[in-house]
Protein backbone atom coordinates (compact mmCIF):
# COMPACT_ATOMS: atom_id res chain seq x y z
CA UNK A 1 0.00 0.00 0.00
CA UNK A 2 3.16 2.26 -0.71
CA UNK A 3 1.36 4.12 -3.41
CA UNK A 4 -1.47 5.46 -0.35
CA UNK A 5 1.45 6.25 2.21
CA UNK A 6 5.07 6.49 0.83
CA UNK A 7 5.65 6.15 -3.00
CA UNK A 8 8.94 5.27 -2.53
CA UNK A 9 8.45 1.99 -0.96
CA UNK A 10 7.31 0.28 -3.96
CA UNK A 11 10.66 1.01 -5.61
CA UNK A 12 12.24 -2.31 -4.18
CA UNK A 13 9.24 -4.42 -5.34
CA UNK A 14 10.34 -7.01 -7.59
CA UNK A 15 6.60 -8.42 -8.91
CA UNK A 16 3.35 -7.15 -9.99
CA UNK A 17 0.70 -7.05 -7.18
CA UNK A 18 -2.69 -5.97 -6.88
CA UNK A 19 -4.69 -4.99 -3.55
CA UNK A 20 -8.00 -3.96 -2.80
CA UNK A 21 -8.96 -2.53 0.39
CA UNK A 22 -12.15 -1.47 2.09
CA UNK A 23 -13.23 0.24 5.31
CA UNK A 24 -16.26 0.60 7.42
CA UNK A 25 -15.10 4.23 9.27
CA UNK A 26 -17.44 3.92 12.71
CA UNK A 27 -19.52 1.58 11.13
CA UNK A 28 -21.50 4.01 9.08
CA UNK A 29 -21.95 3.32 5.95
CA UNK A 30 -22.26 6.56 4.27
CA UNK A 31 -18.05 7.11 5.69
CA UNK A 32 -17.37 4.00 4.05
CA UNK A 33 -14.04 3.98 2.13
CA UNK A 34 -12.88 1.50 -0.91
CA UNK A 35 -9.40 1.71 -2.33
CA UNK A 36 -7.22 -0.36 -5.17
CA UNK A 37 -3.28 -0.55 -5.95
CA UNK A 38 -1.77 -1.84 -8.91
CA UNK A 39 2.35 -2.39 -8.85
CA UNK A 40 3.96 -2.83 -12.30
CA UNK A 41 8.12 -3.10 -11.48
CA UNK A 42 9.72 -2.33 -14.72
CA UNK A 43 13.62 -2.35 -15.90
CA UNK A 44 13.86 1.44 -15.42
CA UNK A 45 11.92 2.33 -12.42
CA UNK A 46 8.34 0.85 -10.73
CA UNK A 47 4.92 2.00 -11.16
CA UNK A 48 1.91 2.54 -9.09
CA UNK A 49 -1.74 3.22 -9.97
CA UNK A 50 -4.03 3.56 -7.11
CA UNK A 51 -7.50 4.51 -6.83
CA UNK A 52 -9.97 5.07 -3.46
CA UNK A 53 -13.48 6.46 -3.24
CA UNK A 54 -14.72 7.90 0.35
CA UNK A 55 -18.35 8.76 0.65
CA UNK A 56 -21.42 6.69 -0.85
CA UNK A 57 -24.74 8.76 -2.47
CA UNK A 58 -24.61 12.16 -2.90
CA UNK A 59 -21.39 13.03 -1.02
CA UNK A 60 -18.42 11.11 -3.05
CA UNK A 61 -14.97 12.02 -2.75
CA UNK A 62 -12.22 10.34 -5.08
CA UNK A 63 -8.79 9.96 -5.15
CA UNK A 64 -6.74 8.66 -8.70
CA UNK A 65 -3.01 8.43 -8.72
CA UNK A 66 0.05 7.46 -10.22
CA UNK A 67 3.11 7.05 -9.06
CA UNK A 68 7.06 6.43 -10.26
CA UNK A 69 9.76 5.02 -7.98
CA UNK A 70 13.25 4.14 -8.21
CA UNK A 71 16.29 2.72 -6.38
CA UNK A 72 19.01 5.62 -6.40
CA UNK A 73 21.25 3.58 -4.21
CA UNK A 74 21.73 0.24 -1.99
CA UNK A 75 20.47 2.19 1.08
CA UNK A 76 18.00 5.15 -1.02
CA UNK A 77 14.62 5.26 -2.73
CA UNK A 78 12.34 7.90 -3.94
CA UNK A 79 9.28 7.89 -5.16
CA UNK A 80 6.56 10.79 -6.64
CA UNK A 81 2.83 10.45 -7.44
CA UNK A 82 0.66 12.63 -9.24
CA UNK A 83 -2.96 12.74 -8.20
CA UNK A 84 -6.15 14.10 -9.16
CA UNK A 85 -9.23 14.54 -6.63
CA UNK A 86 -12.97 15.33 -7.21
CA UNK A 87 -16.07 15.78 -5.10
CA UNK A 88 -19.49 15.08 -5.98
CA UNK A 89 -21.73 17.55 -3.57
CA UNK A 90 -25.38 16.69 -2.93
CA UNK A 91 -26.32 20.50 -3.75
CA UNK A 92 -24.29 19.93 -7.48
CA UNK A 93 -24.10 16.46 -8.04
CA UNK A 94 -21.39 17.98 -11.03
CA UNK A 95 -17.78 16.36 -9.93
CA UNK A 96 -15.34 19.01 -9.33
CA UNK A 97 -11.79 18.16 -9.08
CA UNK A 98 -8.39 19.14 -8.90
CA UNK A 99 -4.44 17.96 -9.16
CA UNK A 100 -1.65 18.07 -6.61
CA UNK A 101 1.58 15.36 -6.22
CA UNK A 102 2.93 13.93 -3.12
CA UNK A 103 6.64 12.39 -2.49
CA UNK A 104 8.44 10.43 0.02
CA UNK A 105 12.04 8.82 0.43
CA UNK A 106 13.15 5.73 2.20
CA UNK A 107 16.55 5.68 3.85
CA UNK A 108 17.48 1.86 4.68
CA UNK A 109 20.99 2.28 7.27
CA UNK A 110 20.76 -1.52 7.70
CA UNK A 111 18.14 -4.57 6.81
CA UNK A 112 16.50 -4.20 9.94
CA UNK A 113 16.28 -0.71 10.40
CA UNK A 114 14.35 1.59 7.58
CA UNK A 115 13.41 5.30 7.97
CA UNK A 116 10.85 7.16 5.62
CA UNK A 117 10.22 11.00 4.89
CA UNK A 118 6.62 11.74 2.75
CA UNK A 119 5.10 14.78 2.10
CA UNK A 120 1.32 15.64 0.39
CA UNK A 121 0.09 18.45 -1.19
CA UNK A 122 2.92 20.73 -0.73
CA UNK A 123 1.45 23.43 -3.19
CA UNK A 124 -1.44 23.75 -0.83
CA UNK A 125 -4.28 22.97 -4.13
CA UNK A 126 -7.98 22.48 -3.19
CA UNK A 127 -10.93 21.69 -4.99
CA UNK A 128 -13.17 24.78 -6.54
CA UNK A 129 -17.18 24.88 -5.13
CA UNK A 130 -19.94 27.25 -5.21
CA UNK A 131 -18.39 28.94 -2.00
CA UNK A 132 -14.80 29.19 -2.89
CA UNK A 133 -11.91 27.42 -2.64
CA UNK A 134 -12.08 24.03 -0.45
CA UNK A 135 -8.16 24.04 0.18
CA UNK A 136 -6.56 20.53 0.67
CA UNK A 137 -4.11 20.63 3.84
CA UNK A 138 0.05 19.72 3.27
CA UNK A 139 0.90 16.62 5.41
CA UNK A 140 4.01 15.83 6.43
CA UNK A 141 5.18 12.61 7.94
CA UNK A 142 8.41 11.19 9.29
CA UNK A 143 8.87 7.49 10.34
CA UNK A 144 10.34 4.35 10.32
CA UNK A 145 10.40 1.01 11.55
CA UNK A 146 12.95 -1.35 13.31
CA UNK A 147 12.87 -5.51 12.54
CA UNK A 148 14.78 -7.33 15.98
CA UNK A 149 14.09 -10.71 14.60
CA UNK A 150 12.10 -12.34 12.53
CA UNK A 151 8.96 -12.70 14.53
CA UNK A 152 8.97 -8.56 16.00
CA UNK A 153 8.72 -5.34 13.94
CA UNK A 154 8.44 -1.98 15.95
CA UNK A 155 6.96 0.86 14.14
CA UNK A 156 6.64 4.67 14.40
CA UNK A 157 5.59 7.48 12.72
CA UNK A 158 4.90 11.19 13.40
CA UNK A 159 2.20 13.28 11.49
CA UNK A 160 1.46 16.86 10.77
CA UNK A 161 -0.26 18.99 8.67
CA UNK A 162 -1.10 22.64 8.07
CA UNK A 163 -4.21 22.73 9.90
CA UNK A 164 -3.91 20.06 12.72
CA UNK A 165 -1.43 19.37 15.45
CA UNK A 166 1.21 17.11 15.66
CA UNK A 167 0.36 13.21 15.63
CA UNK A 168 2.39 10.15 16.85
CA UNK A 169 1.69 6.70 16.04
CA UNK A 170 3.46 3.50 16.72
CA UNK A 171 2.41 -0.15 16.27
CA UNK A 172 4.16 -3.39 16.80
CA UNK A 173 3.64 -6.56 14.21
CA UNK A 174 4.36 -10.27 15.79
CA UNK A 175 5.14 -13.09 13.84
CA UNK A 176 4.41 -16.18 15.72
CA UNK A 177 4.46 -18.29 12.86
CA UNK A 178 5.21 -18.67 9.34
CA UNK A 179 2.92 -16.29 7.17
CA UNK A 180 0.73 -15.20 10.27
CA UNK A 181 1.31 -12.10 11.34
CA UNK A 182 -0.61 -9.98 14.90
CA UNK A 183 -0.51 -6.17 14.67
CA UNK A 184 -1.48 -3.86 17.35
CA UNK A 185 -1.26 -0.03 17.22
CA UNK A 186 -2.09 3.22 19.18
CA UNK A 187 -2.14 6.77 17.47
CA UNK A 188 -3.13 10.37 19.40
CA UNK A 189 -4.12 13.03 20.62
CA UNK A 190 -7.30 12.18 20.07
CA UNK A 191 -6.35 8.16 20.80
CA UNK A 192 -7.28 5.55 18.67
CA UNK A 193 -6.48 2.15 18.94
CA UNK A 194 -5.67 -0.45 16.05
CA UNK A 195 -5.32 -4.22 15.89
CA UNK A 196 -5.32 -7.02 13.10
CA UNK A 197 -4.06 -9.96 11.83
CA UNK A 198 -2.77 -10.79 8.47
CA UNK A 199 -2.18 -14.73 7.04
CA UNK A 200 -0.21 -15.68 3.43
CA UNK A 201 -1.32 -18.29 1.53
CA UNK A 202 0.93 -18.70 -1.17
CA UNK A 203 0.72 -15.50 -3.36
CA UNK A 204 -2.71 -14.05 -2.06
CA UNK A 205 -2.33 -12.15 1.46
CA UNK A 206 -5.03 -11.21 3.46
CA UNK A 207 -5.72 -8.70 6.24
CA UNK A 208 -8.52 -7.67 9.19
CA UNK A 209 -8.29 -4.94 11.17
CA UNK A 210 -9.50 -2.94 13.75
CA UNK A 211 -10.05 0.61 14.81
CA UNK A 212 -11.19 2.28 18.20
CA UNK A 213 -11.70 5.91 18.94
CA UNK A 214 -13.10 6.66 22.65
CA UNK A 215 -15.65 8.79 21.23
CA UNK A 216 -16.63 7.83 17.62
CA UNK A 217 -16.39 4.17 17.97
CA UNK A 218 -15.21 1.12 16.12
CA UNK A 219 -13.47 0.92 12.27
CA UNK A 220 -13.35 -2.59 10.68
CA UNK A 221 -11.48 -2.93 7.67
CA UNK A 222 -10.12 -5.31 5.21
CA UNK A 223 -8.00 -6.22 2.49
CA UNK A 224 -6.47 -8.89 0.06
CA UNK A 225 -3.44 -8.56 -1.85
CA UNK A 226 -2.10 -10.67 -5.03
CA UNK A 227 0.79 -10.67 -6.11
CA UNK A 228 0.90 -11.09 -9.99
Amino acid sequence: WSTFHNQAGIAGINHGSASFYYESRFMVDELSLAAGSVILPTKSGNFGIAFSQFGKGSFKENKYGLSYALILSKKLNAGIQFDYFSQRFPENDRLKGCATFEAGVIYKPTQKLFFGAHIFNPVLNGIETLEGKQKMPAVFRIGGHCQFNEMAMLIFETEKDTENPLVVKTGVEFSPLRDLFLRFGVSGKPFTYTAGIGYRIGKITTDIGFGYHGNLGITPAVSIQFEL
